[in-house]
């Protein structure tokens, strides 16, 4: 599929961090803003512990059945999240700066 470039990402490039394949380089966007006040606090400490723009992420490893919970790789650091938490995070496939 071809699109124009307009200098942003394509809409299909931009995903929730939950519906990453496994293993799959991508790079963090940025993170909802959602409504309800417990899932802003949960947004304040996915921002605190690094989930930033321009971040490498991938997800390492997921649980059985429904891949809960995710392993997700930022940086040097693996955290354990509930899909819910990484559906707050938006991606875009592939990352420059990881490894």
């Amino acid at each position: 599929m071809h699109t124009k470039d307009n200098g942003a990402a394509p809409a299909s490039a931009v995903l929730h961090l939950d519906q990453l394949p496994n293993n799959q380089w991508a790079t963090v966007l940025d993170v909802a803003r959602p409504e309800s006040a417990d899932d802003r606090e949960l947004v304040l400490r996915l921002t605190e512990i690094g989930f930033v723009p321009g971040e490498a992420v991938r997800i390492v490893a997921s649980g059985i059945p429904g891949r809960e919970p995710l392993a997700v790789r930022l940086g040097h650091t693996t955290f354990a999240l509930r899909r819910h938490e990484a559906a707050l995070i938006h991606v875009t496939p592939g990352a420059a700066n990881h490894g």
